[in-house]
């Protein structure tokens, strides 16, 4: 059985081509741009010596790739997941139709990544909700949020209403847009149907937004459509979740934070919040904590916001990096003890 690689994937690549021999990679050059044709090149230098496991690692990694690929393309996800469970097993083929989602997904509308958020907003600003919605569903979350805070109100809400509830989008409705878009973008082709937007995608773009757009959205979503606003809410953390945290984990996030964001972020909590914190700190830094609060007066509700943001921001990171835990709304994500 061939040995894992241990690198990058731009090291992954130069492994390939060095493979492939220079007649059969020299052809393969002819569909790369410029710019990955002098990264490509800079890596095959630097790779060096592969060992034949190592080689055998990387043609076995491509070739799974190509076929979950193919069978994705012609029978579609449950199809391939059929396929590939009866070939490598559940496990593998969960990760390699990840990898492969993703792929096919960022072939749409990657040339806005090249946009930033005032460029794109002048362009997507005039257009209808179902199609910012769809754009925004390709772009990166913190990107998404910062462009929907941008919106005026009544769209704003429709936005991401319109994201929450996308599930997969037909090639002829992503070719439409591209249309549009075409005259100010670069030309983008595309073909395959590929999951966008959806509760979790909407979540995340809310978990980047800024406290005061997001309780907005919310509370206007809360009037004609609750049960959304929800289930959107479940699949978040927000700075009141912090209840629901182990106390090893609030012990570990309140290490990062900065003094003046933990005062102003307790400025005007509940009790169980400031139980939740005193009770995670050394006596010393909950005294001074109280003490700061007391002659802390005259706050403003958006530096309250913008602290509990950072804090949020910091028990998110941690929890990506594996750090910490954070339930959110129960169900697969609930710790068994």
């Amino acid at each position: 059985m061939a040995t894992e690689l241990n690198i990058g994937t731009e090291q992954k690549a130069a492994a390939l081509v060095i493979a492939l021999g220079t007649d059969k990679a020299s052809k393969l050059y002819k569909y790369l741009s410029d710019e990955d044709v002098e990264k490509l090149t800079l890596e095959v230098a630097k790779l060096g010596h592969l060992e034949a496991e190592q080689t055998e690692a990387v043609l076995d990694d491509f070739y799974k790739m190509c076929l979950t690929q193919k069978v994705v393309t012609d029978g579609g996800l449950e199809y391939a997941r059929a396929v590939l469970e009866k070939a490598y097993g559940e496990n593998t083929a969960s990760e390699l139709l990840q990898k492969v989602a993703k792929y096919l997904k960022n072939r749409n509308f990657d040339f806005i990544e090249k946009a930033d958020t005032k460029n794109l907003f002048s362009v997507l600003q005039h257009e209808r909700a179902q199609t910012i919605a769809l754009v925004l569903s390709y772009v990166e979350s913190g990107k998404a949020a910062a462009l929907i805070a941008e919106l005026p109100d009544k769209k704003r809400i429709q936005v991401v209403k319109c994201i929450a509830r996308m599930d997969s989008a037909s090639p002829d409705a992503i070719k439409i847009v591209e249309a549009q878009l075409r005259n100010r973008f670069d030309n983008i082709l595309t073909t395959d149907f590929t999951s966008v937007g959806g509760i979790d995608y909407v979540a995340d773009v809310m978990n980047h937004m800024d406290r005061s757009n997001e309780k907005y959205i919310f509370d206007e979503m809360g009037k004609d459509d609750p049960e959304l606003a929800e289930d959107i809410r479940k699949k978040m953390f927000v700075f009141e979740d912090i209840l629901g945290m182990d106390n090893r984990s609030i012990q570990r996030f309140i290490r990062d934070c900065d003094m003046k964001d933990l005062v102003y972020a307790l400025k005007g909590a509940g009790e169980d919040i400031l139980k939740a914190f005193y009770s995670n700190m050394s006596s010393r830094m909950a005294e001074s904590v109280k003490s700061d609060l007391e002659v802390t007066i005259n706050v403003k509700l958006r530096d309250v916001e913008e602290a509990q943001s950072r804090i949020v921001a910091i028990i998110r990171k941690l929890d990506e990096q594996g750090e910490l835990v954070i339930g959110k709304g129960g169900g697969k994500d609930e710790i068994i003890v």
